[in-house]
């Protein structure tokens, strides 16, 4: 039982109409609803708490003694966190809600007969890897991929049943898809609630196996579906089909089916974030005297230019030839690893050329410069 003030409780005066009082806790009711909040111990504490407090203000005799005594009065009274299921407590209140406003709102139950039965066991999501290259990666790409999964059996539509025998109501349930167990304590009465075993929860059993899927309702099999992956995707980036996953058994909700990209390993670019490295590898005369090479790039060939006397090591851009970002504008860069060629193999001729042009300043090392020694001459003179 609730510590807190009905009135409180429901948002409402001491002087409320029961028209009031009824509007306030329906409101409450349809806002702390479980199916509207799935696994929220809070929400489902403050819907019995409403329940509670519309017990009793909606009662005028209880309301009378609550006015006059507070909670004290109503001690020995109907306390709604003894049940375990949530559904009891609309039972309660059917000249509120009527059998059926909550199912029509949220979907999740199914009357039949008065009784309330489970929904089909829903199917399972399809993982499926999608390699892409870099260049996928740099364009964007469509791509068909073959799924094998659980289908929805086409012989009896998913149902499991044979044709036209259809279904009968569990006897073990009696179509509500649960059973209770109600044991009794000196701490109150405890209600155990487990899905029937016997239908395994629909309230249903089957009259007749259908044949093809020996009453599953799904068999296995394979679907081909067109997924369009966009430019400035990375390695575990993932897109979502709906219903292409497992067919639930039995008519169940199919899952979805979630394509994973996976980014194979490129055999001259390497990736970081959304640049792009290469090598590039020129001959001495071109790293000495500059000059324009020809570079690939995820797009195709493009042309760069080389300043004269590019040193091997340098790292030189290629603005807006990397990966394109993401959801967003613009794109990364491509970066050239730049080196020199040195050749393992001379002509007699090739040999004495360099030979003169190694006697040269210009092609030494700076240590090695002639004025280099000169410094060092005027260093010695006044050390």
């Amino acid at each position: 039982m609730t510590d807190r003030d009905y009135y409180e409780v429901l948002g409402v005066g001491k002087s409320a109409s029961q028209d009031e009082i009824k509007s306030a806790y329906r409101k409450l009711a349809m806002q702390f609803h479980p199916d509207r909040n799935p696994d929220n111990a809070e929400a489902e504490n403050k819907f019995k708490e409403a329940a509670e407090a519309y017990e009793v203000l909606s009662d005028t005799d209880k309301r009378a003694r609550y006015d006059q005594f507070g909670h004290a009065g109503m001690r020995g009274g109907q306390d709604y966190h003894q049940y375990s299921n949530i559904n009891d407590i609309f039972s309660a209140f059917g000249d509120i809600f009527g059998q059926s406003i909550f199912g029509d709102m949220f979907g999740q139950q199914q009357q039949r007969g008065g009784r309330r039965r489970a929904q089909r066991e829903p199917g399972a999501d399809l993982r499926v890897r999608l390699p892409l290259t870099l260049e996928d990666i740099a364009t964007g790409v469509e791509r068909t991929i073959k799924l094998r999964h659980w289908k929805s059996c086409t012989t009896c539509s998913g149902s499991g049943a044979k044709d036209g025998s259809g279904y009968s109501t569990c006897a073990s349930c009696n179509g509500a898809g649960e059973l209770r167990q109600v044991s009794r304590s000196v701490f109150g009465q405890f209600i155990n609630i487990a899905p029937c075993t016997t239908c395994g929860g629909t309230g249903e059993i089957l009259k007749e196996h259908c044949d093809s899927c020996e009453g599953e309702g799904r068999v296995e099999g394979e679907t081909t579906v067109k997924v369009t992956i966009p430019a400035g995707v990375h390695t575990g980036n993932y897109l979502t089909v709906s219903g292409k996953g497992h067919a639930g058994r039995r008519g169940g909700e199919a899952g979805d089916a979630i394509v994973v990209v996976e980014e194979t390993e490129h055999e001259i670019f390497d990736r970081e974030d959304d640049d792009v490295y290469i090598d590039l590898v020129v001959d001495f005369p071109t790293a000495a005297l500059g000059g324009e090479v020809t570079v690939r790039t995820l797009f195709g060939e493009s042309a760069l230019k080389i300043e004269s006397g590019t040193q091997p090591g340098a790292i030189l851009k290629m603005k807006g030839k990397g990966i394109p970002h993401l959801n967003a504008k613009g794109a990364g860069d491509q970066l050239v690893r730049f080196s020199v060629h040195v050749p393992t193999k001379l002509s007699t001729k090739e040999k004495s050329a360099l030979k003169e042009l190694a006697s040269s300043d210009h092609f030494k090392p700076r240590d090695q410069r002639g004025e280099s020694h000169f410094f060092d001459k005027i260093k010695e003179a006044f050390s």
